[in-house]
């Protein structure tokens, strides 16, 4: 009894590596190409705006598909969809590492997108379903999303450092030996899937009408600095954006079973933490990809030195996530816990302007990394994290959730695409000026006003809601 006790937390524990491992490739890959950017544009002779397609088509696909994943999860299979994923995932991680034109790397990133929409949940769902007990799920949820962190934050580090000694090549390489073993591992370890009630398909049409809607979106940001030239052109564009959105909408307000229920969002608390989502993922996706350029091409760092100047603010994301974090949340309510997050934010693009207009400070450029990278991103989204499954009954709590994380990668997609529009325009030799450091400034002034602004109405409903 003892041995087969033992047996049963062994395979467990393996089970949540596995898992573990499978979110902690797609977390590093979000990063991970950062840094690799200089060395894509090199080959590929392509501009900011055009690189930047590598991660937009990669976030939008991720995000237009997260909900998809989850439903597919559940009707499917959590197993069958996980190594279908993983499998989607190494197949074009082979596919981008050995493309021969941007064209090609382009489509194989946008794909990876879709991949990580269905290992995501189906990852998830494997942990909390295989550790049922509430103290052990929660100490395995922990740490199934320490991983995550993991992978996120040590991506530019060993980006640089691959991109320096091995090619860039090698960012996606390197997933194909891990993600083998993981679906290896999972289709001897994993428990087999139980046959489902109901065969009933997710509402695949509005998952594609969402990111047929976001990509169009993308690219009539893209091009609006021409829009002189190619006007006729935006104009169909916006047409075809318009009829997607209607057609999505009337979907998610007359089916039974609709991609996304829109009652959640007559919580001013879930619109609240949706909106400051989209606008922390802009902001920080944004600010990867300038800091990258700011090193590597203005400042003329190897992207390996690049990436060990950002290591110890990964590492102090990863201490102020675990000891500094618990006792913020417990001195302030989960509100203010992401307007300190969005502030520091905030700061960390001032100091980046500033940086730029003392001559590329590095002094100033790293106090940024500390704020954003150290601070900024693990304050403000464990707050947004929480504050978005607020006010709504416990049944949307999955639903909620896999919205605020759609929110933050649309943002991402969307922010990164006005970013590069702005930076685009500008006749200069500089890749960063302190102009592109100004819209990443509106990002976070933005979320940090939409936040302060709901806090006051909030307070205010309290006290009228005590005197009545």
């Amino acid at each position: 009894m003892k041995e087969q006790q033992q047996f049963m937390i062994s395979k467990k524990n393996l089970i949540l590596i596995i898992a573990s491992m499978g979110i902690f490739v797609e977390a590093l890959d979000i990063a991970i190409i950062n840094l690799t950017i200089p060395s894509i544009q090199s080959q590929f002779n392509i501009s900011n705006d055009q690189v930047q397609w590598l991660q937009t088509l990669y976030v939008l696909l991720y995000g237009g598909f997260l909900i998809i994943g989850g439903k597919l999860s559940d009707v499917i299979g959590r197993k069958t969809i996980f190594i279908i994923g993983a499998a989607l995932f190494l197949l074009t991680s082979l596919g981008a590492g050995l493309s021969g034109s941007f064209g090609i790397l382009a489509f194989y990133r946008a794909v990876q997108g879709l991949a990580a929409a269905l290992i995501m949940p189906s990852a998830l769902s494997i942990v909390t379903h295989t550790f049922t007990e509430k103290h052990e799920r929660s100490k395995a949820i922990g740490i199934f999303s320490s991983f995550a962190a993991i992978g996120s934050g040590s991506g530019l580090s060993i980006g640089g450092i691959i991109s320096t000694y091995w090619g860039w090549h090698w960012v996606f390489l390197i997933n194909v030996p891990i993600l083998a073993i993981v679906i290896v591992t999972s289709w001897y370890y994993l428990d087999a899937d139980q046959k489902r009630d109901t065969t009933k398909a997710p509402d695949l049409i509005s998952g594609f009408l969402l990111v047929a809607s976001l990509l169009m979106l993308s690219y009539g940001v893209h091009e609006l600095g021409n829009i002189q030239k190619h006007y006729l052109q935006l104009t169909a564009l916006a047409i075809a954006i318009a009829i997607c959105m209607k057609l999505l909408f009337t979907r998610l307000t007359t089916l039974k079973d609709p991609l996304i229920d829109l009652s959640i969002f007559r919580s001013r608390t879930v619109i609240t933490a949706n909106g400051v989502f989209f606008l922390l993922g802009s902001f920080w996706t944004g600010y990867l990809f300038v800091i990258s350029l700011l090193l590597q091409k203005d400042m003329s760092f190897s992207a390996a030195k690049s990436g060990l100047l950002l290591v110890p603010f990964s590492v102090l994301s990863a201490l102020v996530s675990k000891f500094a974090l618990p006792i913020i949340m417990k001195r302030l309510d989960i509100a203010k816990t992401g307007l300190l997050g969005m502030l520091m934010m905030l700061i960390s693009a001032i100091l980046l302007a500033g940086s730029l207009i003392a001559g590329h400070s590095l002094l100033l450029i790293l106090l940024s990394a500390a704020f954003a990278s150290g601070l900024g991103i693990t304050i403000s989204y464990t707050g947004l994290s929480v504050l978005s499954i607020q006010d709504i009954p416990s049944q949307h709590y999955g639903l909620a959730s896999s919205i605020a994380t759609t929110s933050y990668f649309l943002g991402a997609g969307i922010g990164l695409s006005i970013l590069t529009l702005f930076m685009s325009t500008e006749n200069v030799s500089a890749s960063v000026t302190p102009f592109s450091i100004v819209i990443l400034g509106i990002y976070a002034f933005l979320g940090l006003s939409w936040l302060i602004v709901f806090i006051r109405n909030y307070s205010a409903n309290q006290r009228r809601a005590s005197m009545a």
